[in-house]
C-alpha cells in the first residue's frame, strides 16, 4: 500500500485511528461474556466515544471544503453535485457491497431478515423509528449520508436566496439553526417517548436520523473557527484540549459513580449527553490539527488504521466477529483460548480490511479523482 504522507495531517488520522480503535474495542466485549460489570460499561463508553469521534471529525472535513465552495461567488447547483459524487464514490460502493455480504451471511446461517430490509438500501432503516437488528453498524452511515445531502442543499439554498449579509456569517448562522432544530428535536423526544432502558434509549434515540445529525454539524461549526478564527485556533489548542478531555472525562466520572445515572437523569440523557459529548470532542480538533507527522515507527501504523479505517468499521462486526461466534461460540472456551481469539479476530478484520481497501474502497476512489478532474476541465 503506496501512501502519500505529506498531504496527510497526521493528527486528523490519529483521530480517526482512535475512533474506530475504539469501536473495535467495544464491539469485543461480546467475545468476553464474563466481564466484570465496569470494564463492559467502560467498552460500552468507547463505542459511543468511538462514532462520536467520527461524526465530529467528518463534520469538521466536509465543513472545510464546503465552507471554501460557499465562499466563491460561482456557489451553484453543480457545485453540489460535485460534492455529492465525491461523497458518495468514497462511501457508497463499500456500504453497498458489505450490505449485500449481510445479506448472504444472514440466507447462509438462516438468520431471519428483517421486514424493511429495502430501507437500508435508501439509508431509511433507522430514519425515525428502531434500528433492526441487522447489519447494525449502519446507523452511523445513515446519518452521515444524511448530513452529507442538507448541508450542502441548505447552503445552495442561500445562495438562491441572495441575502445581503456576509456569506461566512450565513454560513455559521446555518450550522447554529440546524443545531438548534435537531437539539429540539431531542427535546421532542424526551417529552413524548417513555425512555424504558439504556437499551431502548440505545436504538431509538442514540441511532436514529431525525434525532442525530448535529452530531456531524458540532463538527462542521469547528470548521467555521477554523477558516475565520486561525490564530485563536492554533494559540489556544492546547487550553481547547485540557477543557474537551475535562468535560469527557467529569461527564463518564459522575456516570460511574452513580450521579448521572440513567433512571433519575433521563432529561440529561436525552437531552445533553450526545451534545456535550460532540461539543467536548470538536474542542481537541485544534491540538490535532497542529500535528503534521511523527516518527515513522508511530506515522505508518496509525496512518494504515486510519486508512483503513471505513473498511475495518464496515467488516469487523456484522461480518467478521459475526461469523466467527455463530461458527465457533465462545461461550466454553478459557482464559487463554478468549486471548487468542481476541488476537485471530483482530487479526482477520485487518487483512480483510486491507483487502477491501486496496483492490475495492481506493479503486472506486480513484475514479472519483478522475471525475474532479474531469470537472474541473469542464469549468
Amino acid at each position: 500500500m503506496k501512501i502519500n504522507y505529506t498531504n496527510r495531517i497526521f493528527g486528523l488520522d490519529i483521530v480517526r485511528a482512535t475512533a474506530i480503535l475504539l469501536v473495535v474495542f467495544s464491539h469485543m466485549r461480546w467475545i468476553m461474556p464474563d466481564l466484570p460489570k465496569i470494564v463492559e460499561q467502560v467498552l460500552s463508553i468507547f463505542g459511543v466515544l468511538g462514532v462520536e469521534i467520527f461524526f465530529v471529525l467528518s463534520g469538521f472535513l466536509i465543513g472545510r471544503i464546503l465552507l471554501n465552495q460557499f465562499l466563491k461567488e460561482d456557489y451553484n447547483l453543480n457545485s453540489v453535485k460535485h460534492f455529492w459524487k465525491r461523497r458518495w464514490f468514497r462511501t457508497l460502493p463499500n456500504y453497498f457491497l458489505i450490505l449485500i455480504i449481510n445479506i448472504f451471511i444472514f440466507k447462509l446461517i438462516q438468520q431471519e431478515l428483517p421486514d424493511s430490509l429495502w430501507k437500508y438500501f435508501f439509508f431509511l432503516h433507522n430514519f425515525s423509528s428502531e434500528l433492526p437488528p441487522f447489519f447494525m453498524e449502519s446507523w452511523s452511515l445513515s446519518i452521515e449520508e444524511f448530513a452529507y445531502v442538507l448541508l450542502p442543499f441548505s447552503l445552495l439554498l442561500l445562495s438562491f436566496l441572495k441575502l445581503k449579509t456576509q456569506k461566512i456569517t450565513q454560513f455559521r448562522n446555518c450550522i447554529l439553526l440546524v443545531i438548534l432544530l435537531f437539539f429540539l428535536s431531542k427535546v421532542f423526544y424526551h417529552f413524548s417517548l417513555e425512555n424504558k432502558s439504556i437499551v431502548f434509549w440505545n436504538i431509538n434515540l442514540r441511532t436514529t436520523v431525525i434525532y442525530r445529525i448535529d452530531g456531524i454539524f458540532y463538527g462542521v461549526l469547528a470548521s467555521y473557527f477554523y477558516v475565520t478564527q486561525k490564530e485563536k485556533w492554533k494559540q489556544f489548542s492546547n487550553i481547547f484540549l485540557i477543557i474537551g478531555f475535562l468535560v469527557l472525562g467529569i461527564i463518564h466520572a459522575l456516570i460511574a459513580v452513580g450521579i448521572l445515572n440513567f433512571t433519575d437523569n433521563l432529561f440529561f440523557w436525552n437531552v445533553l449527553y450526545l451534545p456535550f459529548i460532540s461539543i467536548a470532542i470538536a474542542f481537541t480538533i485544534p491540538f490535532f490539527t497542529k500535528i503534521k507527522t511523527a516518527k515513522k515507527s508511530i506515522l505508518k501504523p496509525i496512518t494504515f488504521i486510519s486508512i483503513t479505517s471505513y473498511a475495518i468499521y464496515l467488516l469487523h462486526n456484522s461480518v467478521v466477529l459475526h461469523l466467527m461466534k455463530h461458527y465457533y461460540p465462545v461461550e466454553n472456551l478459557s482464559a487463554n483460548s478468549i486471548v487468542l481469539y481476541c488476537f485471530v479476530y483482530l487479526l482477520i478484520t485487518l487483512i480483510l480490511s486491507y483487502i477491501l481497501y486496496s483492490f475495492f474502497e481506493k479503486p472506486m476512489t480513484d475514479l472519483r479523482e478522475n471525475n474532479s478532474k474531469k470537472h474541473f476541465n469542464e469549468n
